[in-house]
């Protein structure tokens, strides 16, 4: 029996539709799976899997890292995996567990999470330096910690100082702030990721945007190569270096959601690629 004539443009309609669906999904697929490209003169290879929710990456004396796995609801930890491949758990029952940075002689974090402190392990103790509100980004300065809010309309840069535990307010009302540093010339970057904005922080209180039509700025960091931006994008996402000039380039493209990217010690460097649950070097080829 033959279809009738007002049942065919139905089955037409269906068809084109299921085929839209499938070639959107395996559209996904391909972006979860393509390989990271790295752009002429850089190698990028695979360092660790498995590590859920990489966010942030301490390299350690003896050749190990300190990787934060940004898990929510207590469910996320400091994990430490030694040169030759062994991981520990060092702190447990956190909720995104996101800025890690070594200070002092040891180590401080904090949790994008409201009402979470941002504390500090040193000598095996675990202790408390201030409270805040989703707290992202950290940035020591030998005499003050920084630390950034990512919250919507209403995150703050923190000022803490070592030396008395004193806590000042040096901005107000940021969109979604994550990531602050001081490059080798002295200036104070921080990052708004949803204007896709790098501002510079100005003691008049006037930041002038620096750097600006970026896909989800989430970590910088400034070395003698200029300044390194990672974007928090789940598809396609890349890691600039900008020198200041023009253009920033694009050293690896077809990231899932990379975020710290930091110095390896050996004229390379560590990114955490969180929507992979992995952790990548990157060594420049010449």
């Amino acid at each position: 029996m033959t279809d009738s004539p007002r049942r065919s443009p139905l089955r037409i309609a269906l068809s084109a539709a299921a085929l839209t669906v499938a070639a959107a999904v395996g559209f996904f697929i391909w972006q979860d799976f393509y390989p990271v490209q790295a752009a002429a003169g850089w190698n990028v290879q695979v360092l660790q899997r498995e590590v859920k929710k990489a966010a942030s990456i301490v390299p350690l004396a003896d050749g190990g890292l300190l990787v934060s796995q940004e898990l929510k609801d207590d469910q996320g930890n400091i994990l430490r995996i030694t040169p030759s491949g062994e991981r520990k758990v060092v702190i447990d029952g956190l909720s995104k567990p996101d800025g890690l940075i070594a200070a002092r002689g040891g180590w401080v974090f904090s949790q994008e999470t409201d009402d979470r402190p941002v504390q500090m392990l040193k000598d095996g103790k675990l202790s408390t330096l201030f409270q805040g509100n989703s707290i992202q980004g950290l940035w020591d300065d030998g005499d003050a910690l920084y630390a950034i809010e990512d919250r919507h309309d209403s995150g703050r840069l923190l000022r803490y100082r070592w030396s008395d535990g004193a806590l000042s307010v040096v901005r107000e009302r940021l969109d979604e702030a994550e990531s602050i540093t001081r490059c080798t010339d002295g200036r104070l970057l921080y990052t708004q990721k949803n204007r896709g904005a790098i501002r510079e922080l100005r003691d008049d209180g006037h930041d002038p945007e620096i750097l600006g039509g970026l896909n989800k700025p989430t970590f910088v960091m400034c070395d003698a190569r200029g300044i390194w931006i990672s974007e928090d994008s789940t598809h396609r996402a890349r890691l600039l270096l900008w020198d200041g000039k023009g253009e920033p380039q694009t050293v690896l493209s077809f990231l899932k959601a990379p975020q710290t990217i930091v110095p390896d010690g050996k004229g390379g460097y560590l990114l955490a690629e969180g929507g992979r649950n992995r952790v990548l070097t990157l060594q420049p080829s010449r």
